[in-house]
């Protein structure tokens, strides 16, 4: 059944929280429970509007915004955005839940190392993770470039903030870097999006069909994309991810990694690869070699790590480059098992994350050689990260195997024109085992062996920490076992869209 406005109120529920969020401000940690009810609903509306979507090709909504300029604010759930949405919906419910113990356990650290912090803690940091996530949901359901640049920007400025006032170490020098480089990349896009508009006279995302044929057509999309690919941390233009990640507070790691960087995947497929798919087709070759370079360097990286969170901002690189290879590979079953890995890697990516912040809130470290022996005391927790790692590597019967699948499928469909792309659909495969290789042996590292003495006495976190990620892992295995909750969405779009 339709919900009327549906998408909208989506958008508007957890923005009217803000306000809320801030004037309670002296409700504490108990913020976090109100955070989530407007997430919540969020969610069932998207289920409402993905139930939709099996007898409608999408749904839309189209309201006034700058009339005169020849703007609408259009907000668009397709095939291809759907999962998208909902795994950003169900991630942000998640992680806030997660953040009740840990922001105040963050918190109390802050004040016991001497900073000042105000009453108003608790309320900053849900009123800005509530605009956080607003940006997020709002770049998916854009469906014209300056909304969707300004959603783009607002996903940047409250996640930036988070990080300067939350994080760890050097924080404010590391959000001024992350806030830099992503705000170049998104500069360099908005390059693209206004000369792509003196080819087509508008900033529907439709209308830019009307760019292929340009004498710059090429020069546009590169533009474009490299604002995405920066957003995705592809290698050469990664430097802001590993210091941003790692001393993130872990529920914004979990958002950062799994969440964010994969909407440049989703952006790029919904603004350059399916209108301008002539051009991007003629990009293929570079970007399937530049997808295998990020994909082997953030894997070399991860080995080389001892903070668990660094660790995994090298592993989220790496996992960007299978994504990158799906869409690099211009064949259906590709793109398909490019959006099936966002939702593999959001799933698996955010277990890890809050797993990292469980270690860290029960033994007070991050270092992985100082840890060991945990699955006796933390066997819930060593359980889930088993299901993490086997996620984001693709082993049966998680949700990563279906994703891996169908990448590599789509890359070998592509790799048939020619001998480079077949060298590349090889050796990629062959790198899937850098995934699995150091998953087991970082989990190897952290939970077995001898268990060090300064760690006898800890045991399983707060159930509010544990239950997000053990729904988080269920989900991995239910899509892994039913696929097709996925793809009934995914396949039909893309066989109708790449022509």
């Amino acid at each position: 059944m339709v919900v009327a406005n549906a998408l909208l109120i989506s958008l508007l529920l957890p923005l009217l929280f803000v306000p809320i969020v801030l004037l309670l401000k002296n409700q504490g940690k108990n913020l976090g429970y109100l955070t989530a009810i407007p997430l919540i609903l969020s969610v069932l509306l998207l289920i409402s509007a993905a139930l939709d979507l099996r007898t409608m090709p999408f749904v839309k909504e189209l309201y006034n915004w700058a009339e005169a300029a020849g703007l609408n604010m259009g907000l668009l759930a397709d095939g291809l955005s759907i999962w998208v949405l909902l795994t950003i919906g169900v991630l942000s419910v998640f992680v806030a839940i997660y953040s009740v113990p840990y922001i105040e356990h963050r918190i109390h650290e802050m004040q016991h190392e001497g900073e000042e912090i105000g009453e108003g803690a608790y309320a900053q940091y849900y009123g800005l993770y509530l605009l956080y996530i607003i940006g997020m949901l709002g770049c998916v359901y854009s469906t014209n470039l300056i909304e969707f640049y300004f959603f783009y920007e607002l996903m940047l400025v409250p996640s930036w903030l988070l990080i300067n006032n939350f994080g760890y170490g050097d924080r404010e020098h590391i959000g001024m870097i992350y806030f830099i480089w992503t705000h170049v990349g998104a500069v360099i896009m908005l390059a693209g999006i206004l000369a792509s508009y003196t080819v087509t006279g508008s900033f529907e995302i439709s209308d830019l069909v009307n760019v292929v044929g340009a004498s710059n057509a090429g020069w546009i999309a590169i533009a474009i994309l490299i604002g995405f690919f920066t957003k995705m941390a592809s290698f050469g233009i990664h430097m802001w991810l590993p210091p941003a990640h790692s001393q993130s507070p872990t529920p914004i790691s979990a958002l950062l990694s799994p969440a964010m960087i994969g909407i440049g995947a989703y952006a790029a497929i919904r603004i350059v690869v399916i209108p301008m798919f002539p051009v991007f087709k003629t990009f293929t070759g570079v970007f399937s070699v530049w997808a295998l370079i990020t994909m082997v360097y953030g894997g070399l990286m991860a080995f080389t790590q001892d903070d668990l969170k660094r660790f995994l901002a090298y592993s989220s690189i790496s996992q960007m480059g299978y994504i990158f290879l799906g869409l690099a590979s211009a064949a259906s079953l590709g793109e398909v098992g490019a959006i099936f890995h966002y939702v593999s890697h959001g799933f698996g990516k955010c277990i890890l994350f809050l797993v990292a912040g469980i270690l860290l809130h029960q033994t007070g470290t991050r270092s992985i050689k100082e840890l060991g022996g945990l699955a006796d005391r933390m066997p819930i927790t060593a359980t889930i990260t088993l299901i993490g790692f086997f996620t984001i590597g693709g082993v049966p019967p998680t949700i990563g195997y279906w994703s891996k699948f169908m990448i590599f499928t789509g890359v070998f469909n592509g790799a048939i024109v020619g001998n480079e792309e077949f060298i590349v659909a090889v050796a990629g495969i062959i790198m899937t085992v850098l995934t699995i290789s150091y998953g087991t042996w970082t989990v190897r590292r952290i939970f077995f062996g001898p268990l060090p003495d300064h760690l006898k006495n800890v045991k399983e976190a707060p159930s509010l920490m544990l239950i997000p990620i053990a729904l988080l892992a269920l989900l991995s295995l239910i899509v892994g076992v039913w696929p097709s909750l996925v793809t009934e969405y995914l396949i039909p779009f893309f066989e109708s869209s790449l022509i």
